[in-house]
């Protein structure tokens, strides 16, 4: 049985930053009652959100003076934003971080989403097959894209390479992992080479890069790839350099799954065919999404990310909300869902939890 945490006030475990630490200070009770408010006002309905619609929020008997001069200090803190002339106000990155910081109140789950999330894993499925019912789910629930890394081992061992003709001038490359993992890539040579010919390489990688991690065996072939090998005969260059292909492939692999992209559509904000674009070729080419999910590794509990926060200049109008999992007490990977930046954050914080305590679980049995 997968324990679900009790969700109280605030999610999880967090050290609020020096910036956020600052601005809490300047803000008054009042403001930060107006800016919660507006920030939940704004998450539902996407639209920018006028003083009146704020005073009725608020429930505060207030003079509409009085709500203008709260929401201009607002302003002058850089938490709001009025996109247009006399058209309300909307959060900026540091409202959000403010707001999800010390202003969020996290729903639990519903028993109906726990269930559906529960009863959608199949242990019997294999890590990778896991994954990607984890993804598929975390997108289904959240309407948002769900993104699941593979489960990671401290240690990936090089156990065997095989170098195989095909036609014409292409060899296939099959390298096995101490994972049980199998990595078969085609690469296209200049010239043709006998079977005999590939042996003798396979032979000699084997004899040096057996028992070696695939970190280490990388940068090695990085390194003699670099350097001038004038004891090294061309055939062993070569094979040097089609390692090189197949272990960067591996490192390369599918580390994760991406799930449920098209939802970004129904977001206004996101919706532009250039915007989307930019977006699905970010999801397709992965690198820079799982150069986030790997800061998240060490990470402690829920971390999210607003706008430019992740680093990433195309998710500038996109929030990440991450979880590690954990295998025999060891963090293996991290899952999360990418959205807008006025994601549901009290809805998808506890989701997002969930799905790594039960996608856990599922890799344990």
């Amino acid at each position: 049985m997968v324990e679900i945490p009790n969700y109280r006030r605030h999610y999880g475990r967090r050290t609020l930053s020096s910036e956020t630490r600052n601005t809490e200070g300047q803000v008054s009770e009042r403001a930060l009652h107006f800016l919660k408010a507006l920030v939940e006002r704004y998450i539902r309905e996407g639209q920018p959100v006028g003083s009146r619609t704020l005073a009725k929020d608020t429930g505060l008997d207030l003079s509409p003076a009085t709500v203008r001069n709260v929401m201009a200090d607002l302003e002058d803190l850089g938490l709001v934003v009025s996109p247009h002339t006399s058209a309300g106000r909307v959060p900026t990155v540091a409202g959000y971080r403010l707001f999800v910081d010390t202003l969020l109140t996290v729903r639990p789950p519903s028993e109906d989403d726990i269930a559906s999330l529960r009863t959608r894993f199949d242990t019997r499925s294999d890590a990778k097959s896991l994954v990607e019912t984890a993804s598929t789910l975390l997108s289904g629930i959240t309407h948002l894209a769900g993104v699941v890394m593979l489960p990671r081992h401290e240690r990936n061992v090089f156990r065997q390479i095989e170098l195989l003709p095909l036609s014409g001038t292409r060899v296939l490359a099959i390298l096995v992992t101490s994972e049980g993992e199998v990595h078969n890539r085609i690469i296209a040579t200049e010239r043709r080479f006998s079977a005999s010919q590939l042996e003798q390489a396979s032979n000699y990688l084997n004899e040096i890069f057996t028992g070696q991690d695939i970190k280490d065996v990388r940068k090695r072939l990085v390194e003699d790839l670099k350097s001038t090998h004038r004891n090294m005969d061309r055939l062993m260059m070569r094979a040097v350099m089609l390692a090189h292909e197949v272990v960067e492939s591996a490192e390369r692999k599918d580390d994760c799954f991406i799930a449920g992209q098209t939802n970004l559509m129904e977001f206004g904000e996101l919706a532009s065919m250039e915007r989307l674009r930019q977006l699905f070729d970010a999801f397709n080419e992965k690198r820079e999404i799982l150069h986030i999910l790997d800061r998240c590794i060490a990470a402690d509990g829920v971390q999210i990310f607003i706008g430019e926060e992740s680093g990433y200049s195309l998710l500038g109008d996109c929030s990440v909300v991450t979880q590690t999992y954990r295998v025999d007490d060891e963090v293996v990977g991290v899952l999360g869902v990418i959205g807008p930046t006025r994601m549901d954050y009290q809805r998808v914080i506890p989701i997002v939890d969930v799905t790594a305590r039960l996608l856990a679980a599922a890799l344990r049995q």
